[in-house]
C-alpha cells in the first residue's frame, strides 16, 4: 500500500514544523507508531508535559491527531502522513523561506546523527561498521539523467519504509538507520568543454574527489 504522502505549502504550517523536538516527535510517531505523550517523552529524554504542548501544535496543523485506544494523559497520538514534502519553484516568496529554514533544520539534524554515528563507532559491532558508511560523488549528469537518479534514490532510500510503525514488519535484528540522499548542481552552471588534451586536466581525484566512500561511520 503506497505511503500516505502531503506537500506543505502553508507558510504557517511550514513554521510550526521547524522545531527540533517536533520534528522528532513526528519522526518518533512514523517510526515507532501511536503512542502517548509521556512514552514519547522516555524515547526522547523529554518531559511528558512538554512533548504534549508541542503535540498539541503539530495537531493545530494537520501533522498528527489522537489515535484511538487512551483518553486524558493515556491518548495516544498518531502522524498523519508517512511522507513529506515541501518547496517548489512557483511558492510566494513566504512559503519558499519557511521552507528553506525546514530545510536547513533537517539538513542540519541529519549531519548532527552523522557525527553521532562516527563519534559512536568504535562501539559498534563489525558488521555494523561494515554496513554503513558515507558515499559521495562529483559527476557530470544531464537535467534528465539527473532526475532519473533521484527517481531511483527516492526509491531506495523509501524500500522499507511500509516497516516504520509496524514492529510485525521488521526482522528481529532490524535497527532503526538513517538514510540520506541528496542530489544538488555542484556550482553554477558552466557549458562543458573538450580539453584538447585528453591528459591535462590529470585524472580523476586529481583536485576535487569524483567519488568518496566511507566505511568508518
Amino acid at each position: 500500500m503506497p505511503l500516505a504522502r502531503r506537500r506543505i505549502t502553508d507558510p504557517e504550517a511550514l513554521k510550526v514544523l521547524a522545531h527540533p523536538l517536533r520534528m522528532e516527535l513526528l519522526g518518533a510517531l512514523v517510526t515507532e507508531g501511536p503512542m502517548t505523550a509521556s512514552q514519547a517523552a522516555a524515547l526522547l529524554d523529554e518531559s511528558p508535559s512538554n512533548c504534549s504542548w508541542h503535540l498539541r501544535k503539530l495537531a493545530e496543523h494537520g501533522f498528527v491527531r489522537e489515535a484511538r485506544g487512551g483518553t486524558g494523559r493515556n491518548r495516544p497520538w498518531q502522524a498523519v502522513s508517512e511522507g513529506l514534502e515541501w518547496g517548489e519553484a512557483e511558492d510566494a516568496a513566504g512559503t519558499r523561506i519557511a521552507a528553506d529554514a525546514l530545510t536547513d533544520l533537517l539538513v542540519e539534524r541529519e549531519v548532527q546523527r552523522l557525527r553521532a554515528a562516527r563519534a559512536a563507532r568504535d562501539t559498534e559491532p563489525a558488521d555494523w561498521r561494515e554496513a554503513t558508511g558515507l558515499v559521495q560523488s562529483q559527476v557530470w549528469l544531464t537535467a534528465e539523467e539527473a532526475t532519473a537518479i533521484k527517481a531511483e534514490l527516492t526509491e531506495l532510500l523509501l524500500r522499507h519504509a511500509d516497516r516504520s510503525g509496524r514492529p510485525d514488519r521488521r526482522p528481529d535484528d532490524a535497527r532503526l538507520v538513517s538514510l540520506v540522499g541528496w542530489l544538488v548542481p555542484s556550482g553554477p552552471h558552466r557549458a562543458h568543454q573538450h580539453a584538447a588534451d585528453p591528459d591535462a586536466t590529470g585524472p580523476s581525484g586529481a583536485g576535487e574527489p569524483g567519488h568518496h566512500e566511507g566505511r568508518d561511520v
